[in-house]
């Protein structure tokens, strides 16, 4: 039976929500991931930077720019140093500019992907999977990147019967 690990980053308080901005006490990818890990099992690791990203949503979505603009490695709070046991990784995020935020670059570049099979996954307000796929090809030298999920932010927390349908499909 396959192992499987789902790394992601999820932003909890003001979230861009169906058009307006709304408080969260639970980030959107976080739930994403936690149903899949009910669908299939597997580990859960979350990608946590050191310096917290503002609490203001617009000045956020601004320093996410930033990062992207200048291909920032954001340090984080710790990072996974092998995944030699795991068959299937889930790769999860918010879709930020078209990409995953950069915090997730910077744990990937740590990690050796050969002969591992990776999946993207995002959360979003309307860019669907956008370049999610494109960026582990580049990120996870050596790894097959299999089919990915895209979820509208807004309805995560209704989406466990598509996540687990999806989940069960690809890693099942």
């Amino acid at each position: 039976m396959s192992k499987n690990l789902i790394i992601y980053y999820s932003r909890t308080g003001e979230n861009y929500w169906n058009g307006s901005v709304k408080n969260i006490s639970k980030g959107n990818t976080e739930i994403v991931a936690e149903f899949i890990q009910k669908a299939v099992g597997g580990d859960l690791f979350q990608v946590e930077t050191v310096k917290q990203y503002a609490a203001d949503y617009y000045e956020c979505i601004e320093e996410a720019k930033a990062e992207l603009r200048s291909n920032a490695r954001p340090e984080l709070k710790q990072y996974l140093t092998d995944i030699s046991q795991y068959d299937n990784i889930i790769i999860a995020g918010p879709c930020w500019w078209e990409t995953y935020p950069m915090a997730i670059f910077s744990q990937l570049e740590k990690l050796d992907f050969t002969g591992k099979k990776v999946f993207p996954v995002m959360t979003h307000e309307g860019s669907g999977q956008a370049g999610s796929a494109a960026a582990l090809k580049k990120h996870c030298k050596g790894a097959e990147v299999g089919s990915g999920l895209a979820i509208h932010g807004a309805d995560a927390a209704k989406s466990e019967r598509t996540v687990a349908g999806w989940a069960k499909k690809e890693l099942g």
